[in-house]
């Protein structure tokens, strides 16, 4: 059995967590499968897969193996298919803020996977920075600055943001007319999961940008609990538009400093700058610039 036909049959087994349903699969004997197993693992070095009684499952360096080794057959895949002419094909692995994949993508999921049918869709939802290649990961969404990285980032578009509280929040504290009567106010701090960094709160004005740093008497990770966490009068807050307009319809929050705008901040789409962009992943970037192209005019700046 080639190298290409190991991999295979490896995937399989991670996949179905089981030698003898990855062996029928393949109409192989099962003790072939085995031994295939084994000569693959003796070959690397490293134990691939944990054997027990009730399952198989993969050790750390067979799950990094097998995201690879999927990466690896589907660019086989692509490429055979281009020259078939087949229409795209496989699994696609697409890493998401989860407020980003609600709002602008999920929407839009069941038309994508009725027009590409042979397309399977795995969608993490993480804030953290995601190692692409050894994770196997074929492309990541991202909003915000991006750290630098040897990644090409292609700007999808920007995001309008505000300055929100809840009424509660100030009725006790007061609603600031300009920056300056920021002082003695805090914050909702959305916390950088890379750095653990509190993100300032900036305003255009006609000489430029400005930063002010407040306190925050909570910091989350999550876009959610962040949003909450305005929510409860627990703090200001810029926020992008699209998270929290319903909010603001219903009265639940109030924008604050509507004269002092918010810089916008952008959305990304990460891939690795060495890997050929298969077919369906340039299908789902480009399906993405056009969900973000669709969006309010209120919410989005098409880059």
């Amino acid at each position: 059995m080639d190298r290409l036909d190991a991999m295979r049959l490896f995937t399989r087994v991670v996949d179905r967590r089981s030698f003898t349903q990855a062996a029928h699969d393949l109409d192989l004997p099962r003790s072939t499968a085995t031994q295939v197993i084994q000569q693959l693992e003796a070959r690397l070095g490293v134990r691939l897969l944990l054997r027990t009684t009730r399952a198989v499952r993969p050790t750390l360096d067979g799950e990094a193996y097998y995201r690879r080794c999927l990466a690896i057959l589907d660019d086989v895949e692509d490429a055979e298919g281009a020259f078939r002419g087949a229409t795209p094909k496989g699994m696609l692995r697409v890493e998401v803020q989860g407020a980003l994949a609600r709002h602008f993508l999920l929407p839009g999921l069941p038309a994508f996977l009725e027009r590409y049918p042979d397309i399977d869709l795995a969608m993490s939802e993480s804030d953290r920075w995601v190692d692409v290649v050894r994770e196997g990961v074929d492309c990541v969404l991202r909003y915000g600055a991006l750290p630098d990285s040897d990644l090409v980032a292609r700007r999808l578009a920007s995001l309008r943001r505000v300055t929100c509280a809840a009424p509660a929040y100030l009725q006790r504290h007061g609603a600031p007319r300009t920056p300056r009567d920021l002082a003695g106010h805090h914050a909702v701090g959305l916390r950088s999961i890379t750095t653990g960094a509190l993100p300032a709160f900036d305003f255009v004005t006609a000489d430029g940008v400005i930063s002010l740093d407040l306190p925050a008497r909570l910091s989350v990770t999550g876009v959610e609990s962040f949003r909450d966490g305005v929510l409860l009068g627990l703090g200001l807050a810029q926020m992008p538009v699209f998270h929290v307009q319903q909010a603001l319809a219903e009265g639940r929050l109030v924008q604050v400093l509507a004269d002092w705008p918010v810089p916008t901040a952008p959305v990304s789409v990460i891939y690795p700058r060495s890997r050929q962009l298969s077919p369906r992943v340039r299908l789902f970037i480009d399906w993405t610039v056009q969900r973000f192209a669709g969006a309010a005019s209120s919410e989005v700046e098409v880059a």
